[in-house]
């Protein structure tokens, strides 16, 4: 992004399941977002580093510029609440740490015109965390798996000259199955 280029200035901006650590994670798109705000509080509302599926071995530059942008923002005044999440609740134990202006919470109270904002991760509502904790494991490292393959048949599919595609996806046009269902509600 270019410095002639004016960062939207924003109260607040929530960002929830990154999954930094991961080969499905966009870092390089949440980056260009992160640049073209400035946030007065930033929520960091789960699952931002993903710790189920860390690896020593996939930490690409692109996921280090996330965390040194956020670094950035908190030497420039930016609050930052890091919220717990599934994927990161290891973390959890660090709940009730402050440093400068970064939080680590399980949950935040915000104060906005409109009244008190309660923000926490989605995790808390999921039957399968609390009660089947391994078979939320599997899930993640079989969706992991799948962006792979996933990539994988598009390098494929590129070689042989075929547009990429989805690594699930059916017969029907892309939209036709939700263009039915929004008709639906």
């Amino acid at each position: 992004m270019s410095k002639a280029t004016p960062r939207r200035r924003l109260d607040v901006v929530v960002i929830s399941d990154v999954h930094l650590g991961t080969y499905g994670c966009h870092a390089a798109e949440l980056l260009r977002y992160l640049r073209s705000v400035r946030p007065k509080v930033l929520v960091l509302n789960g699952d931002i580093v993903d710790i189920w599926q860390f690896s020593k071995n996939y930490w690409p530059p692109a996921h280090m510029r996330v965390v040194r942008h956020l670094v950035g923002l908190l030497a420039k005044g930016t609050r930052i609440h890091y919220l717990t999440g599934n994927h990161d609740e290891l973390l959890r134990r660090f709940a009730g740490t402050r440093l400068g202006a970064l939080s680590i919470a399980n949950k935040v109270v915000l104060d906005l015109p409109h009244g008190k904002t309660w923000l926490f991760h989605g995790d808390v509502f999921d039957v399968t965390m609390r009660h089947a904790r391994w078979l939320a494991r599997l899930g993640a490292h079989g969706y992991d798996t799948l962006i792979l393959l996933n990539r994988l048949v598009n390098f494929l599919l590129a070689k042989v000259g075929r547009p990429a595609g989805g690594a699930v996806e059916g017969g029907e046009k892309p939209g036709e199955g939700s263009r039915e269902f929004d008709g639906r509600l």
